[in-house]
């Protein structure tokens, strides 16, 4: 009954999908190129803006929220330094050698939507943990992406992603709150997909499925809390986090990630997970 409701591609619409990633890539690359000690989250930001405009594509964050009623939210980006886990507002503050930031990220191309984040170190003293912290996060988006490969249920992919995080060194908390999710027609659609669970559980992986692999990472507890602008989330405990994000279409033949510049091939072939045709042609 669910997966009727869960929104399958032609490969031909996966290949208009991919055009939105492609701006959403692009304006990540721009985007982390300026992060640096002494800049504003909001200049971050603008560069955003400007990488839209200039491919004449839409944003899918800017005004967010404002068709249910809820406080539209105000930049193209959602840019998170440190504590703030997600949905940070660009805003004054300042970046120091030393901070983390997140930089989700997200276009419309044709009535497409692409959507994807990165974390990224600011400046040369980033502390170890930090840097482990972000090197997990990117893992474990990459072993929640292979897992789509093989797997039968969702759930398949959420146990994978937790299996990682809980065998590393070092114990992260795995945000709970916010989940990945389907996406093409509008950027957030069925199915949820957590960063933990049972395997065997939830809808059936098909080809046409588009879906976005986002873990959100710790280096405390996983409890958040959302700030009093109704949009920043924090965690509770004021330790860092790093939040990593691509949007993937599951084919016949493969696995294509849109929202990289390769489609994934790289890091697919060193998991053994076959690049979709289409994605080479």
């Amino acid at each position: 009954m669910l997966m009727a409701r869960i929104q399958l591609k032609t490969p031909s619409q996966i290949v208009a999908m991919r055009r939105a990633g492609l701006v959403v890539q692009k304006g990540l690359a721009t985007m982390s190129a300026v992060v640096a000690p002494g800049v504003t989250t909001a200049h971050i930001d603008a560069v955003g803006s400007t990488v839209l405009a200039e491919a004449g594509a839409k944003s899918n964050f800017l005004g967010y929220g404002a068709e249910w009623g809820i406080k539209p939210y105000p930049g193209v980006a959602c840019v998170s330094p440190n504590e703030m886990v997600v949905h940070g507002i660009p805003s004054k503050r300042v970046l120091h050698d030393g901070d983390i930031v997140a930089i989700d990220f997200g276009a419309i191309v044709g009535g497409w939507h692409g959507d994807a984040a990165r974390t990224i170190a600011v400046g040369d003293n980033v502390s170890a943990e930090a840097k482990a912290l972000i090197a997990a996060t990117r893992e474990a988006t990459w072993v929640g992406i292979a897992a789509l490969w093989g797997a039968v249920q969702i759930s398949d992919v959420s146990a994978a992603i937790q299996r990682f995080v809980e065998h590393q060194p070092r114990r992260y908390g795995i945000v709970r709150d916010y989940t990945g999710h389907g996406i093409g027609t509008e950027m957030h659609m069925l199915p949820d997909i957590p960063n933990f669970g049972r395997p065997g559980r939830g809808p059936r992986i098909s080809p046409g499925l588009v879906v976005c692999i986002e873990p959100i990472l710790t280096l405390g507890k996983p409890d958040v809390a959302e700030l009093d602008d109704d949009w920043t989330v924090a965690t509770r405990d004021n330790s860092w986090a790093a939040h990593w994000e691509n949007t993937v279409a599951v084919l016949e033949d493969g696995l294509w990630v849109l929202t990289e510049p390769d489609g994934g091939a790289a890091e697919l072939a060193a998991r053994g997970v076959p690049l979709a045709s289409i994605a080479r042609d």
